[in-house]
């Protein structure tokens, strides 16, 4: 029983994250994605043009507007603000999450664009500075176009071609935006995609992340999770993250990436270089970042801010 409920809290949040060890029978399978629907309300998730179709108007309602960036052979959507402030300092980038990548435990989605886009809304609650949004590859943009597949959004989202695929994007807000200096946010699966891109680049000053998935391999033996093969594991790469300045958010409440895990994540640096790891009461995985995000924000601006002046 105790195996059981671990399965189900693993992943009811959306519906799954990866594939199981021992998915078990037919049986097993049906009443585990039976309890998901009642659980999490998604017996029946939106049409992929509806999530679109909600993202587009989420946007729209601060004044965002859609763009699509050709990415290293992907087209990922970006969402950017018509107003710019005036001195824009540098461009924060918010990262999307996995989105809906699985319909039950051992079923893939057909299109990983999110029901509810939590990265989106965080980048509109930014209370301050110039902000823009980047989803992932095959969100929005049409998951049956190649060269996107299934294994894009399950076992192979954090690859190396996702990876440059961010990246190139990036490139293409920062040409369109103008500030040089990037602060990446990433929620959920999309802090490991802003680690990874961080760690390949040399203009980033900042690293965000909210409920975070930071140590891969960690969480599947968590969650009894087969390894995503063929991805990248952030916390493999913190020699080359140890220039940048890191904040973290974990949800108090957090059983999908418990703050455990972003706690191990930061004790493989050392001490004295140590990133923040903030846990926030009452904090789940989903809820309630967006109402409490102007406030985080401001703590972890401040704290990028003071890492920044004191390395130039």
């Amino acid at each position: 029983m105790a195996s059981s409920a671990r399965r189900l809290r693993c992943v009811s949040a959306g519906c799954s994250k990866g594939a199981r060890r021992r998915p078990g029978g037919l049986a097993w399978r049906a009443a585990l994605a039976a309890l998901l629907a009642l659980a999490a309300g998604c017996s029946v998730p939106p049409t992929r043009d509806a999530r679109v179709a909600h993202a587009d108007a989420v946007a729209a309602s601060r004044g965002w507007t859609a763009l699509t960036l050709p990415a290293a052979g992907f087209a990922l959507r970006a969402y950017v603000p018509a107003a710019r402030p005036a001195q824009p300092g540098w461009l924060t980038v918010y990262i999307e999450g996995d989105g809906l990548a699985w319909l039950t435990p051992s079923q893939a989605s057909g299109d990983p664009t999110p029901a509810e886009p939590v990265g989106l809304r965080l980048a509109l609650a930014q209370p301050d500075g110039l902000a823009a949004y980047l989803a992932r590859p095959c969100q929005y943009t049409g998951a049956q176009r190649p060269p996107c597949s299934a294994a894009y959004w399950t076992a192979r989202r954090f690859s190396p071609e996702v990876v440059a695929a961010t990246n190139a994007a990036l490139d293409a807000l920062q040409r369109r935006l103008g500030p040089r200096d990037l602060v990446l946010v990433g929620y959920s699966g999309g802090a490991a995609i802003a680690a990874l891109a961080a760690a390949r680049r040399h203009d980033v000053i900042g690293l965000v992340t909210v409920a975070g998935n930071l140590d891969l391999a960690g969480w599947a033996r968590l969650h009894d999770l087969a390894p995503l093969t063929g991805s990248l594991d952030p916390a493999l790469e913190t020699d080359r993250l140890a220039g940048v300045a890191q904040y973290h958010f974990t949800g108090a409440r957090d059983t999908v990436v418990p703050p455990a895990l972003a706690r191990g994540y930061a004790a493989r640096y050392p001490q004295a270089a140590r990133p923040p790891v903030v846990s926030v009461p009452d904090a789940t995985h989903h809820c309630c970042w967006q109402a409490q995000w102007p406030e985080l924000w401001r703590r972890a601006a401040a704290f990028l801010a003071s890492a920044h002046a004191g390395t130039r």
